[in-house]
């Protein structure tokens, strides 16, 4: 079932076209990502499935509602996640959720959400002595307590610690189980391709991708290797070696235009020893999403396809 249904929504700032005509779905039970360099359109698009931003055309329903028309009705059954939580600095989270609840009908008790964003001990700690990583945890469960049932995060791992990053992983996850739709925008794509069910990829206010993680990643799969190793390698002399064309893409990145076969990746192997040169994140035919990423991008400011 769908939560998110967008067909053609443009938003324009005078003659400045932010979205030219985005489509995109988002189910209930998923997490969406969307992704996009500054500029691309990604604010604009939330903003305007929240309700706060006016669309110059397009359909979009949130729940079956229209985000504009029916933005009272709507606010009550959707949570919003900033990067700045516009909290008292006074206040403490175990205080800020507890105003937030009082807020809905049946909201989550404070309490135990406290437990579950690993706030408890910092509960009465004023939210100017918390660190990023509290302040961005306290701002999810302020997202959260009114039990919505479609949820925007934005950059939710922003400055948080490994072990904050965790309990953020496991609450978005929690939320997928229990029916609740995701959308994430973020630029830590380490994050979208282990949270994510879906990829939607926006530039200049186009969609440029709609798919899985894992179908954006093994686009390419079979049809080269991708290693790290020191920056400024003999990328000639190990094409030669292997038969292939060899780049370094960027700084300490290279790739070959080969089948990842066992005796390309032994040759490859082999060239490396004979030079002592260390290999690293060796990616035999699959990108990581941060290439697909970038080279979307780039194929569409180029012209090219993709």
């Amino acid at each position: 079932m769908a939560s998110i249904e967008v067909e053609g929504l443009s938003v324009r700032y005078g003659e400045v076209v932010a979205v030219d005509g985005i489509d995109l779905v988002a189910e209930a039970g998923s997490v969406l990502a969307l992704l996009g360099p500054n500029g691309a359109g990604k604010t604009s698009t939330v903003e305007a499935l929240e309700g706060y931003r006016p669309r110059s055309a397009g359909m979009v329903r949130v729940l079956g509602l229209d985000p504009a028309r029916d933005h009272a009705a709507l606010t009550r059954r959707v949570g919003v996640m900033l990067q700045r939580g516009g909290v008292y600095p006074g206040m403490g989270p175990a205080e800020a959720l507890g105003l937030f609840a009082s807020y809905y009908r049946h909201p989550l008790d404070p309490a135990t959400l406290l437990g579950r964003l690993g706030l408890a001990r910092v509960a009465r700690t004023p939210w100017r002595r918390l660190s990023g990583g509290e302040q961005q945890r306290l701002s999810l469960g302020l997202a959260l307590v009114g039990r919505p049932e479609v949820v925007f995060l934005d950059e939710p791992t922003a400055g948080v610690d490994p072990e904050g990053r965790q309990v953020i992983r496991s609450v978005v996850a929690g939320l997928r189980d229990e029916g609740v739709c995701v959308v994430l925008t973020t630029h830590q794509l380490e994050e979208v391709e282990r949270l994510a069910d879906r990829v939607v990829i926006v530039d200049r206010g186009r969609v440029v991708a709609d798919a899985t993680p894992a179908e954006l990643v093994t686009a390419t799969a079979g049809h080269s290797i991708r290693f790290g190793a020191p920056p400024g390698i003999d990328t000639a002399g190990l094409g030669a070696a292997l038969g292939a064309g060899a780049v370094e893409a960027e700084p300490g990145e290279y790739e070959v235009a080969t089948a990842p076969t066992p005796a390309a990746i032994a040759a490859l192997t082999a060239w490396l020893a004979e030079r002592d040169l260390p290999l690293a994140d060796l990616r035999a035919g699959r990108e990581r999403l941060e290439d697909v990423f970038l080279r979307l991008i780039a194929d569409g400011r180029s012209g090219g396809g993709g």
